[in-house]
């Protein structure tokens, strides 16, 4: 069985509760983070620290807690090797309801788990996503990773009830990202252009890891929203994320991206930082 972590203490999977009145529950005050697990090490972490940081900041959440040797324990534990580490804070669990957070603060609710998952060789490496578009119905603060995630929730749900893997969300014509993960194109000129981090996108680790070695590797790179007409015009389409890493999309609404395969550039991307990760 597996161990979770939850409020200080290492526990089996069905022993770990929390209130009913825990104001992630009740109002969805929480925030989270997910960072893969490769070779038995979680990844990016001080990157994933600031955030968690500026997410509990915006949620109104104050927590201390030293998460790295809790990380590592949850995966010794659990005998790990590859896949996600979860961890989870919020507003913590009052006496009763209200909108309004405590006068006298409560601590935070804080837990963790593993989850086994294949992250280096993935089917879809190979194969490459098929995406739908879905109109953005999201609240518009969009940059903190909090557990507000219903809309996302409902655009997944559409995309698999479509036949596709996953959806990704236009606003007034422009493509904001996908539903957990950030969205980007190789244009007609070979430059790829990743819409700038604001508050209409969350500013993922893999996209900010992702980027330089773009760079790197000679390509122009263009923060910017980019249009409906663009993506269909792309060679190469790929979406960044901690579980999906860097992933080629190959369709989008029924139409081919580029010759419909993955592409060149997105492949080497996606090596670059599988290596990345792994020498860190």
């Amino acid at each position: 069985m597996r161990t979770v972590w939850l409020n200080g203490e290492f526990l089996p999977e069905t022993e770990a509760k929390v209130p009913i009145f825990d104001r992630g529950l009740l109002f969805a005050q929480g925030v989270y983070e997910v960072t893969p697990v490769i070779d038995g090490h979680f990844c990016n972490w001080p990157h994933h620290s600031a955030r968690l940081t500026r997410s509990m900041a915006l949620a109104r959440i104050t927590d201390d807690t030293d998460w790295p040797p809790i990380l590592d324990e949850l995966i010794r534990r659990n005998g790990l090797t590859e896949g996600r580490i979860y961890l989870q804070v919020t507003g913590g669990a009052p006496a009763d309801r209200d909108f309004l957070s405590p006068v006298e603060p409560v601590p935070a609710t804080r837990f963790a788990f593993t989850q086994a998952a294949a992250v280096v060789d993935q089917p879809k490496a190979q194969e490459g996503m098929r995406i739908v578009l879905h109109p953005e119905g999201r609240w518009a603060l969009r940059s903190a990773k909090t557990t507000q995630l219903l809309y996302a929730v409902l655009a997944k749900e559409a995309a698999r009830e479509a036949g596709a893997d996953d959806a990704w969300l236009v606003d007034d014509g422009m493509v904001t990202e996908g539903t957990s993960a950030n969205a980007h194109i190789i244009d007609s000129r070979g430059v790829l252009v990743s819409h700038p981090v604001d508050h209409g996108v969350l500013p993922g680790i893999s996209r900010l890891s992702v980027l330089p070695l773009a760079r790197d590797m000679g390509l122009t790179v263009e923060e910017r929203a980019f249009s409906v007409g663009e993506l269909f015009a792309a060679r190469e389409a790929f979406i960044t994320s901690a579980t999906t890493v860097v992933m080629p999309v190959v369709e989008v609404d029924g139409r081919a991206i580029g010759d419909g395969r993955p592409g060149p550039l997105t492949g080497e991307l996606r090596q670059r930082y599988i290596g990345r990760l792994r020498a860190s």
